[in-house]
């Protein structure tokens, strides 16, 4: 496997774009009503409605409020990890940020990589949609249009796990578990994300609720990188050897 040091490890939370389906604006309900028609299929109960919780899956739909991404310096037992996080509701000021980090990491060579988990399912195509929604250029290192597939600087830990089979899902929680590492569900999961950001009425409530959901992601990340470690035969991470940047 490739040098880990030239990795940057990423993760990212997503919501609708509206708390609940009544806020959506009238033009909006009957194109979501369309993409839900797929997912209440067979599904004696559900509606729209009931199913906007999911909104924050798709791109056209949904925004990002929480990129994070680590780097790994060092090796053996002196490695470290240091980790930044760009979130908050104004989802073009974090986009715009991050592309600005992209940049920056790609800059000093062609050996650089990307990985996430499911990331080339989720993470990177979601990017992508969104920074060109807010008209923001897609770094290089992450737009794969036009690029052969040698040419794409994308590690997907769970195709990495796959080994080729292409029928087989496997959550983060699960490979982390598998695997002998730390879960990064021991406070909420993905599925509680949505909830946690619209809930709060109050500014000390939304603060209190973000940042939660910021160390959710960078739990995220630190257990992509070591799944990683693990499927490459390198030494584990010690969770005390973490950096978090502001």
């Amino acid at each position: 496997m490739n040098n880990f040091n030239n990795i940057l490890f990423l993760d990212i939370e997503t919501v609708p774009q509206f708390d609940c389906y009544g806020s959506l604006p009238e033009e909006w309900k009957p194109l979501w009503d369309g993409k839900a028609a797929h997912l209440i299929r067979n599904r004696e109960g559900e509606t729209p409605e009931t199913v906007y919780n999911r909104a924050g899956i798709y791109a056209e739909f949904g925004k990002v409020i929480c990129i994070s991404c680590g780097y790994i310096t060092g090796y053996g037992s002196d490695k470290k990890m240091v980790l930044k996080s760009f979130y908050g509701d104004d989802e073009k000021m974090l986009l715009d940020e991050f592309s600005s980090v992209l940049a920056s990491w790609s800059r000093d060579g062609n050996d650089k990589l990307l990985c996430a988990h499911n990331g080339k399912e989720f993470d990177f195509p979601y990017l992508c949609r969104r920074m060109i929604i807010s008209s923001i250029p897609i770094p290089p290192i992450l737009n794969t249009q036009g690029k052969k597939p040698w040419e794409v600087r994308h590690l997907d830990t769970m195709e990495l796990w796959r080994f080729g089979d292409m029928k087989s899902y496997t959550s983060l929680n699960l490979l982390a578990c598998v695997l002998g590492i730390p879960t990064p569900k021991d406070d909420i999961d993905g599925s509680m994300v949505w909830e946690l950001y619209w809930s709060p009425k109050t500014s000390e409530e939304k603060d209190r609720a973000m940042q939660r959901i910021v160390t959710y992601c960078q739990k995220d990340v630190l257990t992509v990188a070591q799944i990683y470690l693990r499927l490459s035969g390198n030494e584990l991470l010690n969770p005390e050897n973490v950096e978090i940047k502001n």
